[in-house]
């Protein structure tokens, strides 16, 4: 156990104020973490404002090496780190060693975006009047951007939002989750070993209606990049006034199953799809759609393959499945998995808490209004409905609040295609999960999913502003 401190204008500063930081899985006290206050945060809003115009001014390949030195020095720390996602979020090795790899990643893509920011030339001539006029756009740093990141990917999903504000020349505040904030310190001293300017990388840990609200409504913050649920992000929408906002919320992402489909060949992808990280993924595989023709294989062959997953402590290298992030999140999850039982809904597997750790669960049978399948239970539960056509899946999939990502399987290139057009979310995955997601794609999604797009090249675009330069070429 030790105790950490808030990461100001380049230095080190001792918090006002300091709270425990327990494992979710055994309980035991890790760190004492700061808890800043509104004054804190509002000092590492100064800060960055004040170092704006030396991030503005350093070249394109200056911050493209910085954040290369970064991406360096984590593969180098590989396992360090994913040892300390495995202890904070309670995320198995095997799959917080895959997150430190796709962060490293990551930060590679945006030193390579770094050196690719740029705008394009105009035609003014092709409307009357502009003629002997010359006219280009060029993209600029908007400043400070304010980052709230979530716990489940606590170092990939700062990543996603560290990684393009440096690479576009701005600012940043970063507000990690409350009960993963290790791995975002972690990063902080990375990059201050990487070279980067003082204030240019601001940490404040702490209870997101202090610190995160200070981010939102001060006027020095040019942008808020969040991730986390669709209330809280509603509400920092409503906050921000003329703020830039990006909103990466929540899901309740689907997969249809076609009638073609050797189910045998799909179902270790939906178990992945539906249970890594104890199923706390913005695009956990929620809702499966399986055409009646092959849905008892499938189920069958489902639920065999999830009761061969090894539940326990996340730091032992076999570990599939371990704690949820918190107790109240795992009662919350029984509770919705009693809710449908009550409605009718049968259990095929799991729904119980043992040795602390919610068994994964298969639910059957349930209705469309039920909360496990219309609200994101970001829980290890996935619920299988029977269907008699892909229409009917699509419809199913369609009548949600949310539209982040779907997929579907199917051997018939009309229906994949027809999936695609008619889907209502931000990606379509054909023949695989909706759970797939590499770094550079555009991520994002529709209805209270989210506003704007990350991914990189995505992100850079939406922390910078579009200026028009226009030159009359015969004065």
């Amino acid at each position: 156990m030790h105790k950490e401190e808030l990461w100001i204008g380049g230095c080190w500063r001792e918090a006002k104020s300091y709270g425990e930081l327990r494992a979710p899985y055994s309980g035991g006290l890790i760190a004492e973490v700061p808890l800043a206050d509104a004054e804190e945060t509002g000092e590492a809003i100064a800060a960055a404002y004040g170092a704006r115009e030396a991030m503005r001014a350093l070249p394109s390949h200056e911050r493209a090496a910085i954040l290369e030195r970064v991406a360096a020095a984590l593969k180098e720390q590989r396992a360090d780190a994913a040892r300390l996602i495995a202890a904070e979020a309670a995320k198995p090795l095997k799959y917080a060693l895959a997150e430190v790899d796709r962060t490293v990643q990551t930060y590679k893509f945006a030193a390579e975006e770094a050196k690719r920011i740029h705008g394009e030339t105009l035609a003014l001539d092709a409307a009357p009047g502009g003629e002997g006029k010359l006219a280009y756009t060029v993209r600029e740093p908007l400043g400070v951007v304010g980052a709230i990141t979530p716990f489940n990917f606590p170092m990939n999903l700062v990543a996603h939002k560290v990684g393009p504000a440096i690479a576009a020349g701005n600012t940043v505040v970063l507000k990690p989750a409350e009960q993963t904030p290790l791995s975002a310190l972690f990063i902080g001293e990375l990059f201050h070993e990487a070279g980067l300017p003082a204030g240019a990388l601001n940490i404040v840990t702490g209870l997101g209606h202090v610190a995160g609200e200070a981010i939102v409504t001060d006027e020095r913050v040019a942008k808020v990049t969040f991730t986390g649920s669709p209330e809280v992000g509603k509400s920092i929408r409503a906050k921000a006034g003329l703020k830039k906002v990006t909103l990466e919320l929540g899901s309740n992402a689907a997969l249809i199953v076609d009638e073609d489909v050797d189910v045998s060949r799909i179902i270790g992808r939906c178990v992945i799809g539906a249970f890594s990280n104890q199923g706390q993924v913005c695009i956990s595989l929620q809702r499966v759609y399986v055409h009646e023709a092959v849905y008892e294989p499938f189920v069958q062959q489902f639920v065999e393959a999830a009761s061969g997953l090894k539940l326990g402590d996340p730091l032992d290298p076999d570990t599939d499945v371990s704690a949820m992030i918190s107790e109240k999140e795992a009662r919350r999850a029984v509770a919705w998995i009693e809710e449908a039982k009550a409605a009718g809904a049968n259990v095929g597997m799991g729904g119980v808490i043992e040795g602390g750790m919610l068994q994964p669960t298969v639910i059957l049978d349930a209705g469309d209004a039920l909360q496990v399948s219309c609200k994101e239970i970001f829980a290890p539960v996935v619920v299988i409905h029977k269907v008699a056509s892909v229409e009917e899946a699509i419809r199913r999939v369609n009548d949600s609040r949310y539209g982040l990502q779907a997929g579907i399987y199917t051997n018939n290139l009309q229906t994949a295609l027809r999936a695609a057009d008619e889907l209502q979310v931000g990606g379509v995955l054909i023949n695989d999960i909706p759970t797939f997601r590499v770094d550079h794609m555009p991520y994002g999604g529709v209805k209270e999913s989210g506003l704007g797009r990350e991914g990189i090249r995505y992100a850079v675009e939406e922390m910078t502003e579009l200026k028009l330069v226009v030159m009359n070429r015969h004065y």
